[in-house]
């Protein structure tokens, strides 16, 4: 039974993608309403079909990244960390390295900032756990933030529904893939354009640099996007959690802008918060002496 879920995950982008062309068939096409019910539903119900849950306990990585960082959309406010199952996000983490100035007001204007613009963009990504790449994909470009009213409405709306229908390489953008030694998966998302130096086959150790930080993808600012998963593709892997070694979280300070008040019954004890800032420092083995 576990396979079969699988299996019917891994096509979940087409599962949608039938149901909205059954929805236009059956409105233009005189078909029995029994028949234009269940073209209709069955796709649907297939789509809502996800990869067994899994909660192991958690897989101890070190850190993506090193220096100052806030952590939003977190397992460690409640788990599933992005509101959904599908593409392996169940403990899906973003990170980020606010303005020294903070955040911008949200205005009008019809075209967001420069990606440049914002301290995380262009920031190394370091691997997390030995492993070998099994995937790199950094041809997409970076787009502008979405950061004012209309961009956020194009965003939320018609932008989002064309990356939902575009499946998981719309959703994460650039990103790179790799499988640790352990067997678990891990993927990093949003790179940077023309950022990788990995190449699928490479081995990755603890703390070395995979990419850049970028904004592609289902992004409103460059970010990282980081997860674990127990299968290859996004599509039929169940999400696992992890917990982070190298990470000294500043009970003293909160970002107002990304908390989100008290973490929920389901959330990862140990991992950083909503809101919360911590330090992110090397693996002792490749600090210097």
């Amino acid at each position: 039974m576990s396979s079969f879920r699988r299996a019917i995950a891994r096509w979940q982008t087409w599962w949608v993608r039938l149901f909205i062309l059954m929805v236009v068939v059956m409105a233009l096409a005189p078909v029995p309403r029994p028949w234009a019910v269940a073209c209709m539903v069955v796709p649907l119900l297939l789509f809502l079909v996800r990869p067994p849950e899994q909660r192991p306990e958690p897989t101890r990585v070190y850190v993506p990244v090193r220096g100052r960082w806030v952590a939003m959309n977190s397992p460690g406010s409640r788990v599933p960390s992005h509101g959904v199952r599908a593409h392996g996000q169940m403990y899906a983490v973003d990170i980020l390295q606010e303005s020294p100035d903070g955040a911008r007001p949200i205005n009008g204007s019809l075209r967001g900032r420069r990606p440049e613009d914002y301290p995380s963009f262009g920031a190394p990504i370091l691997a997390m756990a030995p492993g070998t790449v099994t995937q790199v994909t950094d041809r997409q470009r970076d787009h502008r933030a979405r950061d004012s009213w209309p961009t956020l409405i194009w965003m939320t709306t018609l932008e989002g529904f064309l990356r939902f229908l575009g499946g998981a390489p719309s959703i994460l953008g650039n990103r790179v893939i790799i499988q640790h030694d352990d067997g678990t998966f891990a993927v990093y998302a949003h790179l940077r354009h023309g950022s990788a130096v990995v190449r699928p086959g490479d081995r990755a150790e603890v703390g070395q640099q995979l990419a850049q930080i970028g904004n592609t993808g289902n992004t409103s600012e460059p970010h990282l996007h980081v997860q674990l998963m127990d299968r290859p593709r996004p599509e039929s892997a169940a999400g696992l959690p992890m917990h982070w070694s190298g990470v000294e979280i500043d009970d003293q300070r909160l970002s107002h802008r990304w908390a989100t008040g008290y973490a929920k019954p389901s959330a990862l004890p140990g991992f950083p918060a909503n809101g919360q800032i911590f330090e992110a420092t090397a693996p002792p083995e490749s600090r210097n002496p």
